[in-house]
């Protein structure tokens, strides 16, 4: 009988939840939570547009539009889509090699991919993702978002910063003389009204409090700073018509790696948000519908000039943790950013840009895993090498080539194990005296029998030690038995080796069994002509029944 496709994973959770009906008290709790979340928001946006090198407007348009589609299309519960610190990196390195328009480009492409993740239902892959892995790349994003915001903390006259890590420290480091004490001090003070906040009230958003305190200090005593105007000049209010970017063949190869980076990131960020909100709200997310509704929201966001987009951890805990249980939150707090875009806009320009890298530097420090990096090297040298080589890649190269290798890596670590966990052990009767036994469940067998107990996956990685039977066979030696029920796996190449063996055995007129072998198992070796059916048992006494046969026929 055919079985049914189930479609429930690819039902937004909004549509769930609409359809078993949303109590008043929730959906009130949801509306307030979407407001202070867009309030939290706002100063986000802006500060993350601006360390991209875009626009402040550009910030907000995504926050709306990706915001409004992540929460009303995807598959978890509280999650708030939008900007974030971690495309930060990508996005500058996209403009300075492409262009605006490149970066457009390479966000609606990020969007089809990211479709097509969800649909081949690469969305529960998350979980194969190892641990030091994030940990690399997140701290390695985390110092290089640090690092972009001290020129602008330190007010440093520099006109060209130069793209790489290495050549901006280098060129602070050149005009440390032209420090801006004035742009320190608002720096250090909007730092400050954030950490103040998160000790003696959370309720109060700790950014949105430092950018009214700096803007209104720096506005009123005339302080010597940039701000959103002298850098961007006058900000409009309306959204910009929609165009589709330039989507030629030669184009999409040209942008394909940039696309890939973001859609790698995305999917990362997203699914590990989601799986943070699960947690915080004892639920289960729908991955393969999130990663399609990310991929429709990147879509949307670069036609209306917006950035990439991602589930944000930071403001969807926040979310949470005001009383949202239901995506109505999210879509209000991408309504509420629109409101004070269409209304506030002109009253942006006046923020000091040192307090929006003030407000960066802190989020870098929030999304840096460095007690979870340390932790690691008291692990072995082998997660030591996957996360260096993650996080100097992260620094030094990108963050695509920083996960493939970190991930590459991971997988050999992983097939190390695995080989390291085979042990193949030869059992041989207490009279012939070297000091391995069988259990009392085998007793004393003939000589003529030595029998091997396989412990661990046989594959390529791990059937070198398949190697180490030859080096105990002996002229008694008539029967070999492979005792193979703690075999979990058997690949093409296990198979080819255990098919070499049989045959080496044969032209020794030595005869291979196997016992115990789990179904799946057994049925490769008898299905691939490893072994006849009847040459491969079910348990050890069968095995060492069919042996004595074989003997006694001489």
């Amino acid at each position: 009988m055919q079985q049914k496709i189930d479609f429930s994973e690819y039902t937004p959770v909004l549509f769930t939840r609409i359809k078993k009906g949303i109590s008043p008290q929730q959906l009130s709790k949801d509306i307030v939570s979407g407001v202070v979340v867009g309030i939290i928001a706002l100063p986000l946006a802006i500060a993350f547009a601006i360390a991209s090198g875009v626009s402040p407007e550009k910030g907000i348009i995504t926050a709306v539009i990706a915001g409004f589609i992540i929460s009303a299309l995807g598959g978890s519960r509280v999650q708030i889509g939008g900007p974030t610190g971690a495309f930060i990196v990508i996005i500058f390195g996209i403009l300075e090699k492409y262009g605006t328009d490149g970066l457009l480009t390479a966000t609606f492409m990020a969007g089809v991919m990211l479709i097509i993740m969800g649909l081949l239902r690469l969305g529960a892959l998350l979980k194969y993702i190892p641990r030091t892995l994030i940990v690399g790349f997140t701290t390695g994003i985390a110092i290089i978002i640090f690092t972009t915001q001290v020129k602008d903390f330190l007010g440093l006259s520099i006109n060209d910063v130069p793209a790489d890590f290495a050549g901006k420290w280098l060129s602070y480091l050149g005009s440390f003389d032209t420090v801006n004490p004035w742009a320190v001090l608002t720096g250090l003070l909007s730092v400050a009204v954030i950490l103040v906040l998160q000790r003696i009230n959370r309720k109060i958003p700790g950014p949105l409090a430092a950018i009214l305190i700096t803007t209104l200090l720096v506005f009123f005593l005339k302080l010597p700073v940039d701000t959103i105007s002298s850098r961007f000049g006058s900000l409009s209010g309306s959204f910009p018509p929609a165009v589709l970017p330039e989507l030629g063949f030669e184009r999409v190869i040209f942008l394909f790696k940039p696309a890939l980076s973001i859609a790698l990131l995305g999917a990362l960020e997203s699914l590990l948000s989601a799986v943070v909100a699960d947690g915080m709200i004892g639920s289960r997310h729908r991955p393969n519908i999130e990663l399609i509704a990310q991929g429709l929201a990147n879509i949307a966001s670069p036609l209306f000039g917006g950035l990439p987009a991602t589930g944000a951890i930071a403001r969807t805990a926040a979310n949470v943790k005001n009383g949202a249980r239901t995506p109505v939150a999210g879509m209000v707090h991408s309504l509420v950013l629109l409101f004070i875009f269409l209304v506030a806009m002109p009253l942006v320009k006046y923020i000091p840009i040192p307090a929006l890298s003030g407000i960066l530097i802190i989020v870098s420090w929030n999304m840096s895993e460095l007690k979870a990096f340390r932790r690691v090297f008291n692990i072995n040298i082998y997660e030591v090498l996957v996360l260096l080589a993650t996080f100097f890649l992260t620094l030094f190269a990108d963050i695509t080539t920083a996960i493939l290798v970190g991930f590459s890596l991971s997988i050999l670590l992983f097939m190390k194990r695995m080989s390291d966990s085979v042990n193949i052990t030869p059992l041989v009767s207490t009279r012939r005296g070297d000091g391995t036994i069988f259990s009392e469940e085998l007793g004393v067998v003939s000589d003529s029998i030595l029998i091997f107990e396989v412990d661990g996956p046989l594959f390529f990685g791990s059937v070198a030690e398949l190697l180490n039977i030859e080096k105990h066979l002996s002229s008694p030696h008539r029967i070999v038995i492979l005792r193979m029920r703690y075999v979990p796996i058997l690949d093409s190449t296990g198979l080819n080796r255990l098919h070499e063996i049989n045959r080496e055995l044969e032209r020794k007129g030595i005869r291979l069994l196997v016992s115990g072998a789990s179904e799946t198992v057994k049925t490769k070796i008898i299905n691939l002509g490893v072994l006849e059916a009847d040459y491969v048992k079910s348990d050890i006494e069968g095995a060492l029944k069919k042996a004595e046969e074989i003997i006694s026929k001489g």
